[in-house]
């Protein structure tokens, strides 16, 4: 960004929709640190009152009452102590939709609750959670009090004429407004833009106190509510390692089919015209029929170097020989085939791993392929960067855009470069342009 724009950027910043949902999670966080302060107290309070709507105390003097209430609060905590996993739990899940659905931040969920309440960690880490909401909610609440008080107000000199018109002589009290650095007032139209003033002041700081305390929120989450790193880590090799089978096992059915269904049967058909052939050559003396066994013999030649052709494209399915001389090469021999015009740039400071190339080649090879069926371009961009620990495939088409992430094609992709713990970035708007990114490991 650079300095002309950010002045602009400032100015724009509380009028921009992402500035309303932040004041939305922000005094949704205030509400919750109050219902969280006021919970332990209102329940005890609540049991006595309950118990004297009910006639049970009314008639007892005070003494009386103090004693009870000192049974009922150790009750209370008792009964907070075995649900507060619980509530921890539907506390966090709430956090996390409204994070999601606000700010556009995604917090995996913990682990399923476990059998026995008072031993669930993650619920208990959902408690701590929900205690830190109480010092979490001042950046939030001083955000979002900043954003609501300054458009109050900013709004003074407006509404100032209609409701401060009175005659000439008429002495009115002062006109309040509250700002953080506390009450300002204002007797005379003039005075009003002094509040104006501050308002504005406070719109313009509201969206970056609020992103901060945001921002601290979600860190909190991230923390305490997400899956611990190793659980998670585990979680994700487990679902890579079924990933893996599943591929591993499809293949197979690919390789079983394609040999029975091509290479196979091609191999019998040559076998069955050289019997026939030597059967027409016959056994000793004079060919009795010349002309059919060359034809016979002809019929095989072709099917021989038809079982070869199959027997090679199998192999190029499984490891591309064009590979054998680096990433780079194999790339633009895939580009010189695609219907698209492609440009390919390909800069790493060394080859990666056998089986990290083979990926990012078919990835390559699918995605220039999805292009040229679907986007209607006129022209690619393939490049390959990378560092000495990971490499960033991207795919670029000047066409119409709408891919679909959570499509058979591109799904397929993820799926595959997950086992290799990749990472797939898709920014398709409708009208274009595609770009692709795929990150890679280049060591397995």
């Amino acid at each position: 960004m650079t300095g002309e724009n950010e002045p602009m950027t400032a100015l724009r910043a509380p009028f921009t929709s992402l500035a309303l949902r932040h004041v939305v999670f922000c005094v949704a966080g205030v509400v919750v640190a109050v219902a969280v302060l006021a919970v332990p107290a209102a329940l005890p309070a609540a049991a006595v009152l309950i118990l004297k709507a009910a006639g049970a105390m009314a008639d007892e003097p005070a003494p009386v009452v103090a004693p009870v209430f000192l049974v009922l609060f150790p009750l209370t905590v008792a009964l907070l102590v075995v649900l507060a996993p619980r509530l921890g739990r539907a506390l966090g899940a709430g956090q996390r939709a409204l994070a999601d659905r606000q700010l556009g931040v995604r917090v995996d969920g913990p682990p399923p609750r476990a059998a026995r309440w008072v031993a669930d960690g993650p619920g208990w880490r959902a408690v701590g959670y929900a205690l830190l909401k109480v010092p979490l909610a001042i950046p939030e609440g001083y955000g979002a009090f900043c954003y609501l008080f300054g458009v109050v107000n900013l709004s003074y000199p407006v509404w100032w004429p209609l409701f401060r018109n009175h005659p000439p002589g008429t002495t009115l009290g002062p006109v309040r407004a509250l700002t953080p650095f506390g009450m300002i007032s204002a007797r005379t139209f003039a005075g009003s833009f002094l509040i104006a003033a501050a308002g504005l002041a406070m719109l313009l700081a509201a969206p970056w106190v609020m992103r901060a305390g945001a921002a601290l929120d979600v860190a909190a989450m991230r923390r305490l509510l997400a899956p611990p790193r190793l659980a998670e880590r585990v979680r994700e090799l487990r679902v890579s390692r079924a990933r893996a089978i599943d591929d591993a096992a499809a293949m197979m059915r690919r390789l079983e089919r394609d040999l029975h269904d091509g290479a196979q049967i091609r191999l019998a058909t040559l076998a069955m015209n050289l019997g026939m052939a030597t059967e027409k050559l016959g056994a000793d003396g004079p060919p009795p029929d010349l002309a059919q066994a060359r034809e016979l013999v002809a019929l095989a030649h072709r099917g021989a170097k038809e079982a070869l052709a199959d027997l090679r494209d199998l192999v190029r399915g499984i490891h591309p020989p064009v590979l054998d001389n680096g990433l780079g090469d194999a790339l633009a021999t895939l580009a010189s085939s695609s219907a698209v015009p492609v440009a390919v740039g390909v800069a790493l400071p060394g080859r990666p791993a056998p089986a990290i190339e083979t990926i990012a080649y078919f990835c390559a090879a699918e995605l220039l392929a999805n292009a040229a069926k679907h986007s209607r371009a006129r022209r690619i961009t393939l490049g390959v960067t990378g560092s000495g620990e990971h490499l960033t495939l991207t795919v670029e088409d000047d066409g119409c855009g709408g891919a679909d992430p959570a499509g058979p094609g591109l799904s397929g992709l993820a799926r595959r470069i997950a086992v290799v713990d990749g990472r797939m970035r898709v920014h398709s708007p409708a009208g274009g342009p595609t770009r692709v990114a795929i990150d890679l490991p280049t060591h397995v």
